[in-house]
Formats: structure tokens, C-alpha cells, sequence
């Protein structure tokens, strides 16, 4: 069983200013079967390190106030791993959705499943459905869950929406907010940082359109040694960045 971090993880934090908090927290879990592979351990048990990790980092971004949590669970690329992967991988998705459900609810987490969610098995769809539906009124953190997500996909699927309202006569031009509103993540904020565990120095094809001016962290812990005091660290390095947007701050 892998013991969670978080109440001993709380001393010496750095102090972060309530004024610039991100709205909107990104993250690449990279590195569940690295973890195990260290410990001569099957891969899915990093997968299963890696839950508890997500749940210390809910916990976090509920504490501090953040207000959108998005992490990566599957990508369109991932169907090419081993099928016994993937069927784990699956497995335990709807296995967590369904044990973890109640808790973010009595906790005012609203949870949603962002990616191409046609293409899943039917009981992973059911379960999102009931999991989205009895959070769907929650007013703490709004935590996005992507599931055979890709931006590409996501892109390419935008198009053929617009040229489709176009092409019926609903719409005359197209704008960055057009774009943005047909995403599978209209109506989401940018996020502030994205951050990718393990090392990898990388966006491998994850919210390309949303991160134009995302600050980037890559952090060399692997996902299931990732915890609050991580993200603390990484939140203290996003205030004191300098944020142009293209553009020059007054100094």
C-alpha cells in the first residue's frame, strides 16, 4: 500500500501570495511505470502509486484555493501500449471514478471528462456519466480529467465543427474565441502552468492551442513521488515569474 504524503508534507512551505494564484493547473503525469521499474515492481502498480498522488494534489489544490486542476490520464497515443496495459489502464479508471466519486463530492469538487469519450468502453462511459452528473452543481475546484485526449484531435475536430456552422449559415468569421469555444475545453481558462513530471521536456500533443502562454514546468520527480509540497514549489516559481504576454511590464 502506498502511504500517502500529505499531512507530512505540509512543513516549510513556501509562503504564496493569495493575489496570484493560478486559476488553472495543468499537468502531464509522466513517470508511474519508471517508478515501478526503480522498484523492480510490475508497471501497474506505478499506475496505482500514481493514484495517490493525483488524490494528494486534489486535496492541495482544494486547500489553496486553485480553481481548475487538469491532468492527463490517457492519451490518443496510449492505445498503442500493450493491450494488457491498456485494459488495466481502463479498468481502473472507471474503478477510481466509481470509489473516488463520492468523496470530491462531499468535498465540492466537480469533475469532468474532457477527450474523445465515443471511443470507450461503455461502462467507463456510464460511470462518467454518473460521476459528471452528481458533481455537475459543485463550486470548489472544477478538476478535468483527460481521457483518450489529444490536441490535435481536439483541434481537428474543432475545424469540422466551425466549417459545419459555417457552412449552415451560424457562422461568418472565425476568431480566436471561435476556436477556443469549440475546444473540448470551451469554457475553461487557459491554465497559468502546466507541469510535466519525470524529466520529459516535452507537450507531447496535450492542450497545444491552451498553453500559448502557459508558464512550463518540468520537474525531474516521477508522478508517484509528486506531492503538495511539488506543487507548492512549483506554484512559489510561477510568482515570481515575469509574465509579457509578447508584450513589456512597467518597471
Amino acid at each position: 500500500m502506498v502511504k500517502s504524503r500529505f499531512l507530512s508534507s505540509k512543513k516549510a512551505e513556501p509562503a504564496l501570495n493569495p493575489d496570484t494564484l493560478p486559476q488553472h493547473i495543468a499537468i502531464i503525469m509522466d513517470g508511474n511505470g519508471r517508478w515501478a521499474k526503480k522498484r523492480l515492481l510490475p508497471r501497474n502498480m506505478g499506475h496505482k502509486a500514481g493514484v495517490e498522488s493525483l488524490r494528494e494534489t486534489i486535496q492541495a489544490c482544494s486547500d489553496l484555493g486553485i480553481k481548475h486542476l487538469s491532468v492527463w490520464a490517457f492519451g490518443t497515443e496510449n492505445w498503442k501500449r500493450p493491450e494488457s496495459e491498456v485494459d488495466f489502464l481502463m479498468k481502473m479508471l472507471g474503478e477510481v471514478l466509481a470509489r473516488e466519486t463520492p468523496g470530491m463530492h462531499e468535498k465540492n469538487v466537480r469533475i469532468k471528462i474532457i477527450g474523445y469519450k465515443a471511443a470507450l468502453a461503455p461502462e467507463l462511459q456510464n460511470q462518467i456519466q454518473i460521476s459528471e452528473t452528481l458533481t455537475a452543481h459543485n463550486t470548489g475546484l472544477h478538476f478535468n480529467i483527460m481521457i483518450n485526449y489529444g490536441s490535435r484531435l481536439e483541434i481537428i475536430h474543432a475545424v469540422q465543427s466551425i466549417v459545419d456552422e459555417a457552412k449552415a449559415g451560424r457562422l461568418s468569421d472565425v476568431t480566436e474565441s471561435v476556436i477556443s469555444d469549440h475546444l473540448y475545453t470551451a469554457g475553461i481558462p487557459d491554465p497559468e502552468i502546466l507541469i510535466r513530471t519525470s524529466g520529459e521536456v516535452r507537450l507531447s500533443n496535450y492542450m497545444l492551442w491552451q498553453c500559448a502562454y502557459t508558464e512550463l514546468f518540468f520537474v525531474p520527480a516521477l508522478w508517484p513521488d509528486f506531492g503538495r509540497k511539488e506543487l507548492v514549489d512549483v506554484i512559489s516559481q510561477y510568482q515570481k515569474r515575469d509574465r509579457r504576454f509578447g508584450g513589456l511590464n512597467d518597471d
